[in-house]
């Protein structure tokens, strides 16, 4: 690799792109400013020895003698120069190279600093007006269509850790991976899948209940998987027994770990599913409940795209609540729930920015927001993005047959 390669190699690779380009640049410039000079100074001396040496000979050799010394001075010389002449050239390649890739430094750090591909989102051809969220309270039934890629990193938080060690395994011959960590990363593979898969995540994890019960990385997984277990249960009865364990499974994670974003998120979760199986003074403490966990799994994580969602779907609900619904919950919690539709089209778009085309239903109810607000044409784009999605999952149903209703009112 020459020199000028290898300076911007070490520039694309910069972690701090304009203090560490700089750097770097002003030391390959000293680098080969003090080359030039060795080899100038080099040149120089040998140029000077070399004159020394013929004055020297002309006054102590015959003519013959002092010929030879001449032209022996006269070639070294000349090779010096030649070397010197060369060095010139090279840096003058390197300070030209440098200078053409210069203006494109940024962009080449700021691709090897991301290191992915951004998905396009319909939102980056206009710009919504987003507005300060104010808090409030609802019930929330919410579920992502793409929770397997991103509900709370519960996977990012897990196999970051274990590719490392896998690679380490291959390198050191270190043993395979722990009970514990392979039972986490099945039951995050079955949440992944759709119908009956899905479910069997449930039947994995209480296997080892006994076993693994004070380990807040298997407690939020299990919350999860009776969440999942909810969804795809067909009696009522059955559904609310689910919802209720699932929330006590939830408690406990948050006990043994109040630091674990995902422990907080499928707490609210579970809160949001038991609500519908409640008295009204229940559904309205749980919708409390689910406000404050999920404002917690927000501050403990807050690139997550799920939370934002939760959070949009708890706003709009809210929202639409009447006033006698308001008046209950003042008269029981003295504060009765406080949110617009501006606050729930502000979460939505947040889950948008952080992942964009995250769900069909986030765009059925940024067209909700925007329908609501007055802004028709924002809301036929944002159903035209919700058509563009495949359906896939349950949710992905629910969605279209809410987006279908809501097209024929635009």
């Amino acid at each position: 690799m020459d020199t000028g390669t290898e300076i911007l190699h070490l520039l694309l690779m910069a972690q701090d792109g304009k203090v560490l380009a700089l750097g770097v640049l002003a030391g390959a410039a000293g680098i080969s400013l003090a080359a030039f000079w060795y080899q100038s100074r080099k040149a120089m001396v040998g140029a000077a020895g070399a004159s020394t040496y013929y004055l020297s000979s002309s006054r102590n050799s015959d003519q013959l003698g002092g010929g030879l010394a001449l032209q022996a001075s006269q070639t070294e010389v000349l090779d010096h120069l030649g070397a010197l002449i060369q060095c010139v050239s090279e840096l003058k390649e390197e300070v030209k190279a440098l200078k053409n890739a210069l203006p494109h430094l940024q962009d080449h750090i700021r691709d090897e600093l991301t290191g992915r591909s951004h998905r396009t989102s319909p939102l980056n051809r206009s710009t919504p007006t987003r507005r300060k969220r104010t808090s409030g309270v609802s019930r929330a039934q919410v579920q992502s269509s793409e929770e397997a890629e991103s509900e709370g990193g519960y996977i990012t938080a897990l196999t970051d850790t274990e590719d490392e060690g896998e690679s380490e395994e291959g390198r050191k011959g270190v043993e395979p991976l722990d009970e514990l960590t392979v039972l986490l990363q099945r039951a995050d593979g079955l949440h992944a899948r759709n119908g009956a898969e899905k479910k069997e995540g449930l039947s994995a994890l209480l296997e080892k209940k006994e076993e693994y019960e004070q380990k807040w990385q298997y407690l939020w997984r299990l919350t999860r998987a009776y969440a999942d277990a909810h969804d795809l249960a067909g009696d009522l009865q059955e559904k609310k027994i689910y919802a209720e364990t699932g929330k006590q499974i939830g408690e406990l994670a948050i006990s043994l770990n109040p630091m674990c974003a995902e422990s907080h998120q499928w707490y609210a979760i579970l809160c949001g599913l038991l609500s519908e199986y409640e008295s009204i003074q229940n559904k309205i403490k749980n919708g409390y409940l689910f406000k404050d966990h999920l404002d917690k799994a927000i501050e403990l994580k807050p690139k997550d795209p799920l939370s934002y969602y939760l959070l949009g779907r708890w706003c709009y609900a809210v929202a639409q609540c009447t006033w006698i619904e308001r008046k209950i919950a003042a008269t029981l919690f003295g504060e009765p729930p406080n949110a617009t539709v501006h606050d729930a089209m502000h979460n939505f778009l947040k889950a948008e920015e952080i992942c964009p085309r995250y769900s069909k239903f986030n765009y059925v109810f940024l067209a909700k927001c925007y329908k609501d607000l007055g802004q028709k044409n924002q809301a036929k784009m944002m159903c035209d993005a919700a058509s563009d999605m495949k359906i896939i999952t349950r949710d992905d149903e629910e969605a279209q047959k809410e987006l279908d209703s809501l097209l024929l009112s635009l």
